[in-house]
């Protein structure tokens, strides 16, 4: 299209120089706050990663969509680029608007208005202020669908393209109400009567809202919004996206990545964005300088893990924050402890933890999503517990400087005995508080002084540590005593299992710890509860397994 709607003179997009990025003076970098551009940080196109997106069709057939993905997966990032392109193209009149200013506001009023103005900022940044909409004299109940079909107008004949991002901020009655203007307007979209391509941007599907009028009486899921084409999200980066990342840094600074360090950023990382782009930048920025060009290794790798972790940066953090959530707790709960539950993946508990980014699906089984985040749970959960455990006294090293675990374990029965029942009353994760008390106990005396990888997944029924000092790998394994089987065929079957995982880590020792949490079993005393004995692994498989009740 060419020349000027009415009221408009000439093209209504900014000229590329004022809407283009400036490159810094050091180059790009690894980003972790905020959108990506091409001209600051590296990056891939998230267009790369869209699943189940119809991007020509949204536009050429007038059609209104959902994009949810978990926080720092490159939704704002993509929704600013698509925005960049369509504009660049002519073809239609695009702007983004978050509305996260509405976050905890429950007037409908209010949440119309402060709709509207975020619209307003972002058009004054990527249009030309003959196209930047004003805020019309109308029903403040109605404010959003007047505001569009006004602006709409206003640009015609370019059809007007809007994505909001951060809808999932909006609760109860400002969700239905601006979904239902949507709606209201969607019926007659088209240029100069109505935004004629709309998408929605959060972290969950809209049919996962649990939205409810303000007088407690649900709404049919499908009445506020049953206009969408369809629902797309965002894929994390594959291992070939990784080596492509960091591959740009290779090129452009001339420092060298081991290819196995990159493959350690992408198994520790699963691929999230934030935890890939992290990682790498610990490794450049912070233990091995970028100007120096020296290699990033393995071990690099490593240490940038326990950076982030130990930092709770603010992806973390968030993270952390959403451990408190009931719905969240269930089913992380249930991993924790390696529960069979038949019904953990259905509902919208686990359909949020999806959501999120926290857990995944592999094979067939529900567990937390990356390594990171799984080792970042029970060191979020137990830190009141680690900072509660006392510096310890107890001689932890043998003479060579060697790790004493067995002094360790028996220590943790004294402590477990003397704090167990107080500190369990306290605790919000009952079924997991075991599991987590000991690695509480076990990372308060490594201090990041040793190491501690953690298996664990619904379904497994245990708990697998392992624990590295000096190079020296040693392996634990948690069990709870199942009703069912009782505190013998625990043991049996959890021999079985630690043998197994023995020989998978290559471990020098290894420990089985039992807890009997059984009401019976807790009424005995405690000279009977805390026991200690070596068994012989089943079907000779390797040397003895010492079993530790408690």
């Amino acid at each position: 299209m060419n020349g000027g709607g009415p009221g408009l003179r000439g093209d209504p997009w900014l000229p590329e120089e004022q809407v283009g990025w400036r490159s810094s003076a050091k180059g790009r970098f690894f980003n972790t706050t905020g959108p990506c551009n091409p001209v600051e940080h590296y990056m891939l196109s998230p267009k790369q990663r869209l699943v189940g997106a119809m991007l020509d069709k949204y536009l050429t057939h007038n059609l209104y969509w959902v994009l949810h993905a978990p926080r720092q997966t490159g939704k704002s990032t993509f929704l600013l680029s698509w925005v960049r392109e369509i504009n660049a193209s002519r073809s239609a009149i695009a702007c983004y608007a978050s509305v996260e200013v509405c976050q905890g506001e429950t007037e409908v009023s209010l949440t119309n208005r402060a709709i509207c103005q975020s619209i307003i900022s972002s058009a004054r940044l990527s249009l030309v202020p003959d196209a930047v909409p004003v805020i019309p004299d109308a029903d403040p109940l109605t404010l959003v669908g007047e505001f569009l079909a006004q602006w709409a107008r206003q640009v015609a004949p370019w059809p007007l393209v809007v994505l909001f991002d951060e809808v999932d901020v909006l609760q109860d009655q400002p969700m239905v109400s601006f979904l239902r203007q949507l709606r209201s307007g969607f019926a007659q979209r088209g240029p100069g009567r109505f935004p004629t391509c709309v998408a929605l941007v959060g972290m969950r599907d809209l049919r996962d809202y649990l939205i409810k009028a303000k007088d407690g009486v649900p709404v049919n899921p499908g009445s506020p919004f049953n206009i969408k084409e369809s629902s797309a999200s965002l894929a994390n980066f594959t291992r070939e996206d990784v080596h492509a990342l960091i591959g740009q840094h290779v090129a452009e600074k001339g420092q060298p990545f081991a290819a196995e360090a990159i493959d350690l950023i992408y198994e520790f990382s699963r691929g999230q964005p934030w935890l890939v782009n992290g990682l790498a930048k610990k490794c450049v920025w912070n233990l091995v300088p970028e100007e120096t060009k020296a290699p990033v290794t393995v071990e690099h790798v490593r240490q940038a893990k326990e950076l982030l972790i130990q930092e709770r940066a603010v992806h973390l953090d968030s993270l952390a924050e959403r451990l408190k959530d009931p719905q969240v707790r269930r089913v992380v709960q249930a991993i924790l402890v390696g529960e069979t539950d038949p019904e953990l993946a259905e509902g919208d508990d686990f359909r949020l933890c999806l959501d999120l980014g926290l857990v995944t699906v592999e094979q067939g089984v529900p567990q937390i999503a990356n390594p990171i985040y799984r080792e970042v749970i029970p060191r979020v959960l137990t830190q009141g517990a680690q900072l509660a455990i006392p510096q310890p006294e107890f001689a932890w090293q043998k003479s060579d400087g060697t790790l004493d675990l067995a002094g360790l374990l028996r220590e943790f029965q004294r402590f477990w005995r003397r704090h167990a029942d107080a500190w369990e009353a306290k605790s919000d994760y009952l079924e997991a508080f075991p599991h987590l008390l000991l690695m509480a106990f076990l990372q308060r005396v490594l201090n990041g002084q040793g190491r501690i990888e953690r298996e664990y997944a619904a379904g497994r029924g245990r708990v697998d540590l392992a624990v590295e000092w000096q190079g020296r790998w040693s392996v634990i394994e948690i069990k709870l005593v199942h009703p069912a089987d009782g505190r013998e065929g625990t043991i049996e079957e959890g021999l079985r299992q630690t043998a197994r995982y023995r020989d998978a880590v290559g471990a020098s020792e290894a420990y089985l710890v039992v807890f009997d949490r059984r009401p019976e079993a807790r009424t005995r005393p405690w000279e009977e509860r805390l026991t200690w004995e070596e068994r012989p692994a089943p079907m000779g498989q390797g040397g003895p397994i010492t079993v530790v009740g408690a």
